[in-house]
């Protein structure tokens, strides 16, 4: 067991997975929080590298639990330094877990008769992220692609706004379009039937009139831009979400969840 009580190496290297990208990149970390993230970062399998805790808190059950069945290094520090890796030095969690990222690999990714997964297109936002993985994996969706130069879905803001569903869906990142379409193609060669299915409100169909109930990949596009022209050419259809009142348009998340809604419809009226 080691113990901190000063801001030393150690521990200003996993501050910096608070706020760096390039950091969390090259130590291939990321900090996770919370009773229910934590708890599915354990439950799942995933390779937990250290969990940090209040070396003048009693352990709850849960926690002595964790540090248990993790089998990661148990570091001890003073509250002062955990309520600076939580973010929230007020309120100082009961345990931080740093998490191995895992590979950006579309391997990761298991397409099947019922798969819905989604693109995301050149993100900015790692909130909007965090909330679109919550939506894949409250209507059973296969995973999330984030595509171009994007927020990270490992940001902490991400992290948070999943609420745990970061550690149960596939996240992989891919630098391009190509890549992601290229992968497409491999699954029509081996024969699963994908179609890919863009969202924009010039559609040409409102998306309750495209067929969603076969594997389907959701395109969502840039929080201001929208889709790309090479996401545009790449998708099989394009389909419009009717919406009213003064709004412009939806929140990406937002646009997500609708689809991954309407996808989980028809199928349930199919079936």
């Amino acid at each position: 067991m080691l113990r901190v009580s000063r801001p030393n190496a150690q521990f200003q290297q996993w501050e910096a997975l608070l706020r760096n990208r390039n950091k969390r990149q090259r130590a291939g970390e990321f900090l996770v929080q919370g009773v229910r993230a934590i708890s599915l970062a354990v439950e799942r399998g995933w390779p937990v590298r250290a969990l940090l805790y209040d070396a003048e808190r009693p352990l709850s059950r849960w926690a002595a639990e964790m540090l248990e069945r993790a089998g990661a290094a148990r570091v001890t520090m003073t509250p002062e330094l955990l309520g600076r890796l939580s973010g929230k030095e007020q309120e100082v969690p009961e345990l931080v877990a740093v998490v191995a990222l895992p590979a950006d690999d579309l391997s990761r990714i298991s397409v099947g008769p019922s798969f819905a997964g989604v693109v995301f297109d050149r993100p900015t936002g790692p909130g909007n992220i965090g909330t679109m993985v919550r939506s894949v994996d409250a209507f059973d969706g296969g995973g999330l692609i984030v595509t171009g130069h994007a927020a990270d879905p490992y940001d902490p803001k991400a992290v948070r706004a999943s609420t745990g569903s970061l550690l149960t869906v596939p996240v992989v990142r891919v630098r391009s379009h190509r890549e992601v379409l290229e992968w497409v193609h491999r699954e029509r060669a081996s024969g699963r039937r994908l179609t890919v299915v863009g969202t924009d409100e010039d559609g040409a169909a409102d998306i309750a009139d495209v067929d969603l109930t076969g594997p389907v990949l959701l395109v969502i596009g840039n929080e201001t831009a929208g889709l790309s022209a090479g996401w545009r050419e790449g998708c099989d259809t394009m389909a419009r979400i009717p919406i009213g009142g003064a709004a412009s348009s939806l929140n990406a998340a937002s646009a997500a969840t609708v689809a991954l809604y309407e996808a989980a419809r028809q199928r349930a009226r199919r079936s």
